[in-house]
């Protein structure tokens, strides 16, 4: 089994569970629950109670509806059309791709619970460390450090995804929450992160893997730094390069010189990951990509203990703007015949096509193949989720020195990003230069009719930066980042692409609604403007 002790150590809380002991009695009493005041910690007990921390990141980042389906759905690389075994789902999949979901939709109130179920772990916590009921003696500012860490984290997914939202630090305090503004959340997800990242572990091995050390933090920060300007008017280029500067010059990682090295069942040997979500396919299998995007018939192939489900796949527009020696294209996406591994024989053929969002068949469009789909894969693989890898954090770097005035510098990095994705095929195309990555995108924007072919044609020529975009698209398709993109890069509320268009009523959706049902429970809350 996979990563059993990085498992057992950081995220499953079994140390409570394991004080039950084993007993041949067939009489003994056995509880359901363990109540605080009859379980005494000791400081042996910190990492199962740490782990209570970032146990909710499972769903948050990839569980059902949550932020992959958040950054995927809406935008132009995924969709999840109506399939013959169904997909409808009550039209959740078609409201997300129009964008036209409510304030009732499951998908973002999926995701406002789980990061606060976050949230509210990290404070339960802190506020046990700080009251006495979980014994630190030493260590303490590191532990208090790096929950506070992780919990920033969490806001800067409720900053990214919902925008103003109530700030909630104290877990004793149980008065209604009050609403803050997103530069208010803001503000604090930046205070956070300043003031822990000097106290945290520079350690980048077992002991801090899927935890907030200094590198994850960082570029947490980096994260939010690139994003400043959507989030609050004002741009944070140069922060976000100095956020960069640091993990490059004195982080341990570097590129992985397979690509696919870093969405391996064993990627947590990876050197370029730096923050990832633990998964395993018995004790942590909320990682289920492969069971929404491989195909019924699929199953068998693979000799999988789980039948796949058949739902998303890629948008046909985004796939025509990969260059053909791309290695990243085949790298990311299962397409054409599918073989059984135990006999060669064809077994279906997925197709490029996707006719539209209603009415299609089992096998149309290309099925995301990232993440390995080893052998009996079970319903969670066990490949870790990557948060942030050291790519991304060069790609960051390169955005923010373009949009600064230094396309040039920007070139450099891009290049030496693309270099692993031509090696093999033509390493002279992984070349980009300055002037390129100011051009527009190849994506050939408008509305996608039944035969495939392009109605209202938009085109991307006329994005600035467009050309940015597309790498960014090409390296990061299917890791859970696309909304985000189009956001920062004024092409979410503008582009038409496959069955989507511009809503023409001034609301832009970049904002998930506050979900109705926490306006009803809490008078304090006021639903974002686009939903009023």
């Amino acid at each position: 089994m996979k990563k059993q002790q990085i498992l057992s150590t950081i995220y499953l809380s079994l140390g409570i569970t394991i004080m039950l002991g084993s007993c041949t009695r067939l009489d003994e009493e056995v509880y359901d629950q363990v109540l605080e005041t009859s379980f005494k910690p000791t400081e042996k007990d910190i990492p199962a109670i740490m782990g209570t921390a970032y146990t909710p990141l499972r769903t948050v980042m990839v569980g059902w509806q949550g932020n992959f389906d958040l950054q995927e759905e809406p935008a132009d690389i995924i969709v999840t059309p109506e399939r013959p075994n169904g997909w409808v789902d009550g039209g959740t999949y078609q409201r997300m791709h129009r964008h036209e979901w409510t304030p009732t939709e499951w998908q973002p109130r999926n995701s406002w619970n789980e990061n606060y179920k976050g949230v509210n772990n990290t404070n339960r916590i802190l506020s046990q460390i700080e009251d006495g009921s979980i014994p630190v003696t030493t260590g303490k500012e590191a532990l208090v450090a790096e929950l506070r860490a992780a919990r920033a984290f969490y806001y800067s997914m409720l900053l990214d995804n919902h925008g103003n939202v109530p700030l909630v630090v104290d877990f004793k305090d149980a008065s209604l929450p009050k609403q803050s503004t997103r530069k208010q959340v803001y503000d604090f997800v930046e205070k956070e992160l300043l003031e822990t990242i000097p106290l945290l572990s520079e350690k980048a091995d077992n002991s801090t893997y899927g935890r907030m050390n200094k590198w994850a933090a960082r570029a947490t920060l980096a994260n939010v730094y690139l994003n400043a300007e959507v989030y609050t008017g004002t741009q944070q280029w140069e922060k976000c390069i100095e956020q960069c500067n640091e993990i490059l010059t004195k982080g341990p990682y570097v590129l992985e010189t397979n690509f696919k090295t870093n969405f391996l069942t064993n990627n947590n040997t990876s050197k370029e990951l730096i923050f990832a979500v633990p998964f395993d396919e018995i004790f942590a299998t909320q990682n289920s990509i492969h069971m929404k995007t491989l195909a019924t018939a699929h199953g068998p192939a693979l000799q999988m203990l789980s039948q796949p489900w058949g739902g998303n796949c890629a948008v046909p527009q985004f796939i025509d703007t990969y260059d053909p020696d791309d290695t990243r294209l085949k790298d990311t996406w299962l397409q054409g015949p599918q073989y059984n591994t135990s006999n060669g024989q064809l077994v279906l053929t997925y197709t490029k096509a996707v006719a539209g969002l209603e009415s299609n068949g089992f096998f149309d469009g290309y099925r995301i193949g990232k993440y390995e789909i080893k052998v009996g894969a079970r319903n969670g693989l066990s490949v870790d989720y990557p948060v942030f890898r050291l790519a991304g954090v060069k790609m960051m770097k390169a955005e923010a020195l373009l949009r600064n005035g230094k396309a040039d510098e920007a070139a450099v990095i891009v290049t030496e990003v693309r270099t692993r994705a031509f090696a093999s095929t033509n390493p002279a195309k992984a070349t980009v230069t300055g002037a390129q990555l100011q051009m527009g995108s190849s994506y050939q924007y408008g509305w996608q009719n039944r035969d495939g072919s392009i109605a209202d044609l938009q085109g991307g020529a006329d994005i600035p930066y467009g050309r940015m975009l597309d790498e960014l698209g090409w390296e990061f398709a299917a890791e859970g980042q696309r909304r985000t993109q189009l956001i920062r890069f004024g092409v979410y509320s503008r582009k038409i692409w496959f069955n989507h268009r511009p809503k023409l009523d001034g609301k832009t959706r970049i904002l998930f609604p506050i979900p109705q049902v926490e306006i009803d429970k809490n008078p304090n809350l006021k639903q974002n403007d686009d939903y009023k």
